[in-house]
């Protein structure tokens, strides 16, 4: 039943594209397949197109977005419901957008006037070299050295990587460890943890 599917969705466009002409003799024509953009039947474009985080930005929030609800509505193609907030930070107060579905955390922006720092928290959401959030430390790293500082300000033992390739993406890795805060895990406990985070920084 399955591998009727697609013959079925493929015939009903074909149907409509048929029905869509006139039956008047002034109006009618014979339909041309070739006028169609094919691409409309690719599967992943059925649902719409993931955002990507790469060096620019994340799908089309950048830099130069200002930090306002309607350019952040518009940059996620409506996707997600937005709300603001404010933290306390190196003695100042900083404000800051988040990005939800159903209640979750999905992406946070936050910056001055415009976007500075995006930290995506979706799964859904890849980076450019196919980084998703769970992925393994071992998949995109062999060792830290070079690669990895220790994160501060996070709630269990993190590491924070530099994308290879990549000037303003980060990961955040965190898993187990039983050694002290503040210092980078063997290369063989690391292996194992799991990106947390994709940090884009202007």
């Amino acid at each position: 039943m399955k591998s009727l599917r697609p013959a079925l969705i493929v015939a009903t466009l074909l149907l409509a594209g048929c029905a869509s002409h006139g039956s008047n003799s002034s109006e009618s024509g014979w339909w041309n397949p070739l006028d169609w953009s094919w691409s409309t039947l690719w599967p992943g474009n059925w649902f719409g197109s993931s955002l990507t985080v790469t060096d620019q930005g994340v799908g089309a929030i950048n830099g130069g977005t200002p930090l306002q609800e309607s350019a952040l509505n518009a940059g996620l193609n409506g996707d997600y419901r937005l709300r603001q907030g404010m933290r306390s930070e190196q003695g100042g107060v900083v404000s800051f957008w988040q990005a939800l579905t159903e209640n979750e955390v999905k992406l946070t922006f936050s910056g001055k006037e415009t976007v500075s720092r995006i930290e995506v928290t979706d799964r859904d959401i890849a980076s450019a070299d196919g980084t998703r959030i769970g992925d393994a430390f071992s998949e995109r790293y062999q060792k830290a050295f070079g690669h990895c500082q220790a994160a501060s300000g996070e709630a269990a033992s993190a590491v924070l990587c530099q994308a290879p390739d990549s000037e303003h993406i980060s990961y955040l890795y965190q898993g187990k460890w039983a050694g002290p805060q503040g210092l980078i895990p063997p290369d063989d406990v690391l292996k194992s943890w799991q990106v947390s985070k994709i940090i884009w920084q202007r």
